[in-house]
């Protein structure tokens, strides 16, 4: 079987058997894997919580048929062990996880993909973001809801939905106080579709700052507004067309 070595962040996991584990991995130049771990589930396992959600490791997998194969593994950030303590956290990093989970929706170390990149080693974007956002939640930089909903505008947009802000995605002009997700942004009184939400300067600003990682504004804000939670949840579970169960909980939070 021909093996690979890679670093990852284990986004979830599944059983399978009486021992094993199917993890799911997003990669930093593989893209997104999903393997087996083999007696994971043993308690004299030698992976312990090295392949655990949130853990970022090293790792050596053998390339398989339908399932790669977790042949070695070493943690490099214990992000799990400072995230799992605090609610909070773990629901912002629940998000998170499931929310690069969805964007990556197959494996992309298969055929066709290693075609197009024979001998990639460059961390990949998406990969980098979600070691900064799990990184920060672990280290309590911010708040857990303004890092979670931040990770998310900031990975749709890298994966190509970037929403207008600011001005009318129909007409240019700058007074808007409507939100159109189906739309792409912000929309004025005249050209706003049915189903939009009302929004204020300071909602627009807040979503500019999310998704601009301004964390100075962030942090310096006293909440968020409530339309804000909304939007994000409605343009994540509408573009990826899937939705990600975490952001509704995270919502309620606001």
């Amino acid at each position: 079987m021909p093996v690979y070595h890679d670093e990852g962040v284990i986004l979830r996991t599944q059983d399978l058997g009486e021992a094993d584990r199917i993890v799911t991995i997003l990669t930093a130049s593989h893209g997104k894997v999903r393997a087996v771990a083999r007696g994971v589930r043993r308690e004299k396992s030698r992976f312990g919580a090295r392949l655990e959600p949130f853990m970022r490791s090293d790792l050596l997998i053998a390339t398989g048929r339908s399932l790669d194969v977790v042949s070695q593994a070493a943690v490099i950030m214990p992000y799990a062990r400072a995230i799992c303590v605090d609610y909070n956290s773990y629901l912002a990093a629940s998000a998170i996880a499931q929310t690069a989970d969805k964007l990556h929706a197959d494996p992309q170390h298969n055929t066709a993909w290693r075609a197009v990149n024979p001998t990639s080693s460059r961390p990949d974007g998406q990969y980098r973001l979600l070691i900064g956002a799990l990184g920060a939640l672990a280290s309590r930089l911010h708040t857990p809801l303004t890092i979670a909903y931040s990770y998310v505008l900031r990975a749709m947009a890298q994966a190509g939905w970037l929403p207008r802000l600011g001005s009318c995605v129909v007409c240019g002009t700058a007074d808007c106080t409507y939100f159109s997700v189906q739309g792409g942004g912000t929309m004025c009184a005249v050209h706003q579709l049915p189903g939009s939400h009302s929004v204020s300067a300071d909602s627009v600003k807040q979503l500019q700052a999310l998704l601009e990682g301004d964390w100075g504004f962030l942090d310096s804000a006293q909440a968020l507004d409530n339309c804000v939670g909304a939007i994000i949840e409605e343009w994540s579970e509408y573009y990826v067309e899937r939705p990600i169960r975490s952001l509704r909980l995270l919502h309620s939070m606001i």
